[in-house]
């Protein structure tokens, strides 16, 4: 007798994987953090107030927001603590400290002395800091070009270990934290943001001009374009006018650390960045070797002080947005990121 053959059904795969998906998305809720779902499936505010107040609520002690859009007067925003001890409401005039924006003056910086001809993108960090040339890897072949880019390899010098551990009394202090140590990758084959790339550019530029950079971009840049609350470092206002900065968990207030980056208004940062997006901060010739180094936008993150400056073409606005608590640990960069884009949605949705 023949035993008869059972057929069994064939598996649907594309149902199966559609199943695990399913099973793998619900899963994945587990580890998401739900103030950042809550902060970003919330109902829109109508008002950019309104969304800084909700911010607010999520754990910023302040925030601050600018919105310059071609053709409609300049909107201020503040919502929060200016002082949290003292009880000082936040104001959009105030001091902040912006942290890695900086960048974007320095690179505008650097174009200047490259279209004088005082510096060249093609010579190496080698040529130009000798003494560095057996202390960071490579030295003969990262080129100032492979600096501005964050192309060079050279380590970051906040990845260190001991830097949060033991923090740098001063410059010489930080920079040792990224030598004598392997490079990230080999010059020019890799992207690797790296705050040392900047503070030796910083450097480069004090030598080449024999006093500080901080002047130079006072008088090449902040005095043409009118921007009065600009400043290079602590040093140069009063600690007053500066907004508080917070970490989480921690009571000191973090105003009066000086790291030697530049402080600014929103609405100063506001206007600089507009200027360097329609091209008013350059002189001829230079945007375009601007153009080949570096980027029309940035972010910034220091303990006590995140910031956001971005240009969007679509609406023809600048937004700037200020909060003054951090948490490293924690999902604060990602929570003022959602706040952030949901601020130019409302002024998006306006129009």
């Amino acid at each position: 007798m023949t035993k008869k053959k059972i057929k069994l059904p064939t598996p649907n795969l594309r149902g199966i994987l559609q199943i695990a998906f399913i099973m793998a998305s619900i899963a994945s809720l587990w580890f998401v953090p739900w103030i950042l779902v809550r902060a970003w499936i919330m109902p829109l505010p109508d008002t950019v107030q309104e969304q800084l107040e909700e911010g607010i609520g999520y754990g910023f002690d302040g925030m601050i927001v600018y919105v310059d859009q071609a053709g409609k007067p300049p909107e201020f925003y503040a919502a929060g603590w200016y002082d949290r001890k003292n009880k000082i409401p936040a104001y959009p005039q105030a001091l902040f400290k912006i942290a890695s924006i900086t960048k974007l003056y320095i690179a505008v910086a650097t174009t200047k002395l490259i279209k004088d001809g005082r510096l060249s993108l093609d010579s190496t960090l080698a040529h130009y800091f000798p003494e560095l040339a057996g202390r960071i890897e490579h030295a003969d072949q990262i080129t100032l070009r492979m600096m501005l880019q964050h192309r060079s390899g050279i380590p970051n010098f906040v990845d260190h270990p001991d830097f949060w551990i033991k923090p740098p009394k001063n410059r010489q202090e930080t920079l040792e934290y990224a030598l004598d140590l392997p490079a990230d990758f080999k010059p020019g084959k890799d992207y690797g943001y790296s705050n040392t790339n900047y503070m030796l550019i910083e450097d480069l530029i004090d030598s080449t001009l024999g006093y500080p950079h901080q002047q130079y971009l006072k008088e090449e840049v902040l005095i043409p374009l009118g921007l009065k609350n600009t400043f290079g470092s602590l040093n140069e206002v009063n600690v007053d006018d500066v907004m508080s900065g917070y970490y989480v968990g921690v009571e000191k207030d973090f105003k009066y650390e000086n790291t030697g980056l530049m402080l600014a208004t929103a609405e100063d940062v506001g206007k600089f960045l507009r200027a360097l997006n329609e091209g008013s901060v350059f002189d001829e010739g230079e945007q375009e070797i601007y153009s080949s180094i570096y980027v029309y936008e940035h972010t910034g993150l220091l303990a006590g002080y995140q910031s956001i400056a971005k240009y969007h073409k679509d609406i023809d606005a600048v937004v700037i947005q200020f909060n003054n608590t951090t948490n490293f640990n924690g999902y604060d960069w990602n929570l003022a990121e959602i706040i952030y884009n949901r601020v130019v949605k409302i002024v998006r949705k306006r129009n």
